[in-house]
């Protein structure tokens, strides 16, 4: 086979795609969306290549309208857990040997075909199953994928490319190994892009993987595989299966072969497996690594001279974009009184334009929640919001799961910045405001820091640069992905590499150089080329 330093093609980040009235990827993604509403799923599993079905299936019913039965899917237990552990250990030892160019092509390959042939089906099947809009599932489910696709590639090159120096007679080495044994990939439902990341980043790296998605997301996982597959990945690299939580960590914390864990999800769950990796420590080969993004209390602060007009913007957008079910979704804002009136009714303004329904409605800004138990909460904390004394409902407070799991967007003020809704993660399409007296900053962002374990994004407003450099460095270590003038969502692979810190997971920056070396293990080979024959160095010989 012939060899070489390959070049890769251009990687840059895919366009996204306006879906305008009148474009052609509208009406494309209308057909797309009425053909799969149709239903008559029947998904299974996918271990070691194959399709694996069982006796338990599961209905598949869209958020939006959960009247509509879409289809099943294949239930598994821990007997498939332990197939798909089999089925990653079998495809190791050749997958791990493949060059890494034609690991590469693979990857390249199949973010090709989503943003090609399949860019419209990965968007309906978004849409439809995790009920998001069509910008929303645009910028996540294509343009995101691909971009960890691509820049995943990229990065992989240049780790490869970081090697030693090495001095006169001596060669010295840089062997960037996949882990040893298989790694565990627990996915949310609120990202496609992280669902297809999560496998696919250690994967590209030699290593193998047992995938779990959301119960929720199955949909669009299933369709994840089908193109990977097309693409070329072999057998057994990355395993499907539709498990319950425990029954999937029961068999995989318990197997010495388990190498490592890519997670995104709560904070909760992520601490509860962090501590059943770290009871059966003795049990493993090697220790493994543990990468995670979890929740997030998000912010907004704005300072005395911000522009209320453009924080008005950022809390409608940031708060309630998809729902509020974003890892960055801003849900609490700090804002000063002198700025307060025109902010509430900057955003009472938008609200009262922006409408709330099904996904083939291309005019709805906000969809539904993601399933009945997220729906049953947030309800909860509305009816809270409006018997306290301590809160007032200031915009929506409606809700309604007649015929879909639909939240109202609605802003909360605080009287109390100490209030539940500032402190609790909520994941859902609710802002809770706190209104603060400029002479009170520093008192105001000594609460913010301290008031959760969360430390994933956070935005600041501010028209004076000395203000803003003062609010940056106070809340250095409020977010991992910190925004001035923006608001606190929307990150971009390659320009924000997105990750947060204290409870809000490992920092690892998925599509990053950084989480990419978490799922190699470094040799360093020394190669001397004339070796010494005498045993003696020079400052032992005698004068």
């Amino acid at each position: 086979m012939p060899k070489g330093v390959y070049k890769l093609p251009e990687i840059k980040n895919e366009p996204v795609l306006s879906y305008a009235p009148g474009s052609i990827e509208r009406e494309t993604l209308k057909k797309t969306l009425s053909e799969l509403n149709k239903g008559g799923l029947d998904i299974p599993m996918i271990i070691d290549g194959k399709e694996i079905r069982t006796n338990n299936t599961k209905e598949i019913r869209p958020p939006h309208n959960h009247q509509n039965l879409l289809g099943y899917y294949h239930q598994g237990d821990k007997s498939h857990v332990q197939m798909a552990i089999d089925a990653a250990l079998k495809a190791k030892p050749s997958w791990e040997a493949m060059n890494w160019e034609s690991r590469a092509a693979i990857f390249l390959k199949a973010a090709d075909l989503i943003a090609g042939p399949y860019r419209s089906q990965f968007n309906a099947v978004t849409m439809i199953g995790q009920s998001k809009n069509a910008y929303q599932s645009e910028i996540d489910a294509v343009c995101e994928l691909i971009d960890f696709y691509r820049y995943n590639v990229k990065n992989m090159h240049e780790i490869y490319n970081m090697q030693p120096n090495s001095s006169p007679g001596i060669w010295n080495r840089m062997v960037w190994r996949p882990l040893e044994g298989f790694i565990f990939a627990l996915t949310p439902f609120n990202f496609t892009s992280i669902a297809g990341n999560l496998g696919a980043a250690p994967a590209l790296m030699g290593n193998t993987v047992v995938w779990k998605p959301s119960k929720t997301a199955v949909y669009s996982a299933h369709l994840i595989m089908k193109v990977l597959k097309e693409a070329g990945l072999p057998d057994g690299v990355i395993n499907l299966i539709y498990v319950g939580g425990k029954e999937a960590t029961d068999v995989i914390f318990d197997h010495r072969e388990f190498a490592g864990l890519h997670f995104t999800g709560s904070t909760e769950v992520f601490n509860s497996m962090w501590k059943s990796i770290a009871s059966n420590i003795t049990k493993y080969k090697s220790y493994p690594r543990i990468v995670g993004e979890t929740g997030g209390k998000d912010y907004i602060f704005a300072e005395k001279t911000a522009n209320a007009k453009q924080v008005a913007t950022a809390i409608t957008r940031g708060a309630f974009e998809y729902q509020g079910q974003k890892c960055s979704a801003a849900s609490r804002a700090y804002i000063p009184i002198n700025l307060w009136d025109d902010v509430k009714k900057f955003v009472a303004d938008d609200l009262s334009k922006i409408k709330t329904g099904v996904v083939e409605d291309f005019s709805n800004f906000v969809n539904a929640v993601i399933d009945e138990e997220s729906f049953d909460k947030l309800a909860k904390v509305i009816e809270d919001a409006k018997s306290s004394p301590d809160t007032e409902i200031v915009c929506g407070g409606n809700y309604d799961k007649s015929t879909g799991y639909f939240i109202y967007p609605t802003v909360i003020q605080a009287k109390r910045p100490d209030y539940i809704t500032m402190k609790e993660e909520l994941f859902g399409p609710i802002i809770t405001v706190y209104v603060y007296d400029p002479e009170e900053i520093d008192a105001v962002l000594d609460l913010l820091d301290k008031s959760t374990d969360y430390a994933l994004t956070g935005a600041i407003f501010s028209s004076d640069r000395a203000q803003i450099e003062k609010l940056t460095a106070k809340l250095t270590h409020t977010a991992g992905n910190f925004y001035i003038n923006d608001k606190p969502t929307g990150a971009v692979v390659d320009q924000q590499p997105f990750g947060g810190s204290r409870g809000s997971g490992t920092n690892d920056k998925a599509g990053s150089v950084l989480n990419l070396l978490r799922w190699v293990s470094p040799q360093c080979i020394k190669e001397t080329f004339v070796p010494a024959t005498d045993y003696m160095y020079p400052n032992f010989m005698e004068e």
